[in-house]
């Protein structure tokens, strides 16, 4: 048998595990409305749930908005370059800034899918810690048909002082998944919010899975050649 399609066929399953990637630099700055797909990742259901704001306070779901925002970021992202990258960014709520400058919007929760079964994410996050967000709990969490299935979690920092604004990454990696939520608690439970962007959220099979599909490839080539 010839080496050539094998080669083939194994390029093209490799390229079709990189799975999707969302930069938003292909999108126009401004409301997005409240469902979001770029490259090939759909981002809906923006503050879906009811909480205590982090003075107290309660609100409703959809009172912080629900419509995505993609934000020309360039300022943060030159301050900030190990958090984003490019011009955009992902926002949510009621408001931007056109131009470099931008605005830095609450949320409470939002979720995210390829619309396929996939088994790795990854996201990076600016958000503001100390002052009022000083103990939250941001978590993203791996869903299949509804129930969690993993989660990764850092609970933002708590030093007091003025709040700041610091660059986080969550990843999940190892479970099969078909639905992301990236959601703000209290330690109790309890829906709260966030303040902040999005950007270069990655879900795809893991890592570990495209090199074992390329080396499966490789070796069946190898030993077509030998026969």
């Amino acid at each position: 048998m010839n080496a050539a399609p094998i080669l083939i066929a194994s390029a093209l399953l490799a390229t079709n595990a990189l799975g999707s990637i969302a930069d938003f630099e292909s999108q126009t700055e401004g409301f997005a409305g409240p469902t979001l797909t770029d490259n090939g990742i759909t981002f809906s259901h923006l503050n879906e749930f009811s909480g205590v704001n982090p003075d107290g306070s309660n609100f409703v779901p959809g009172e912080y908005g629900t419509d995505f925002i993609v934000e020309n970021a360039t300022l943060a992202i030159n301050d900030f370059p190990s958090a984003l990258s490019g011009t955009n960014a992902l926002s949510w709520g009621t408001a931007f800034i056109a131009g470099d400058n931008l605005s830095i919007n609450i949320a409470s929760s939002f979720r995210m899918s390829t619309g396929s079964v996939e088994n790795y994410a990854s996201m990076s996050l600016l958000i503001f810690e100390n002052g009022p967000w000083g103990g939250i709990e941001l978590s993203l969490q791996a869903m299949r048909e509804g129930a969690v299935v993993g989660m990764d979690t850092i609970v933002i920092s708590d030093l007091g002082g003025r709040d700041n604004l610091v660059g986080k990454t969550l990843t999940i990696d190892g479970v099969e998944f078909d639905e992301l939520l990236l959601a703000a608690r209290f330690d109790d439970g309890t829906y709260t919010a966030f303040a902040g962007l999005a950007d270069n959220i990655t879900i795809t099979p893991s890592p570990s899975s495209i090199a074992l599909l390329m080396m499966g490839g490789i070796a069946t080539t190898r030993r077509r050649r030998g026969v």
